[in-house]
């Protein structure tokens, strides 16, 4: 838990649909492996639950993927990995997300995808992947992505 975060570039991406999110995030889940994390930071209805369902799917995953606003952190398994699905939403602050056993779930061998991780910053790790969301229309975004060199 260092909360210290790197500068680096950013790839930059523009989605016109929902189905776009969608595939971009199976594109992020090409560059995932265990213990990975990605904090996902964008405005309610940007896509953010869009884009771990392409993850999920990314990764073998064929549940459906829902946000786990009342559960905090959904899990999923697939036949290589274990997903975390994580909504810091409802969290005031990184000790709640540590009595909540968040910092084991993301120190784990799973991959962790964060929704409001803006509420979290200290407990993720220093190699976190970040990808924010901004919408620039009904159905378009950019999509920024950090901690990664290429898709």
């Amino acid at each position: 838990m260092t909360g210290k975060r790197r500068i680096e570039p950013a790839l930059l991406f523009n989605t016109n649909s929902a189905d776009e999110t969608f595939a971009l995030g199976e594109r992020v889940a090409g560059l995932l492996s265990h213990g990975s994390v990605v904090a996902l930071e964008g405005a309610l209805g940007s896509g953010k639950t869009q884009l771990t369902k392409g993850i999920a799917s990314g990764l073998g995953i064929t549940e459906n993927i829902t946000s786990p606003t009342y559960t905090i952190i959904s899990e999923y398994q697939s036949s290589v990995c274990r997903l975390y699905h994580i909504d810091a939403y409802r969290l005031n602050n990184d000790k709640d997300f540590e009595d909540i056993g968040g910092t084991e779930v993301i120190n784990s061998n799973g991959i962790s995808v964060i929704e409001w991780s803006g509420k979290i910053l200290k407990s993720l790790p220093e190699n976190t992947i970040t990808i924010s969301i901004e919408i620039t229309g009904q159905s378009s975004r950019i999509i920024k992505i950090t901690g990664v060199k290429e898709i």
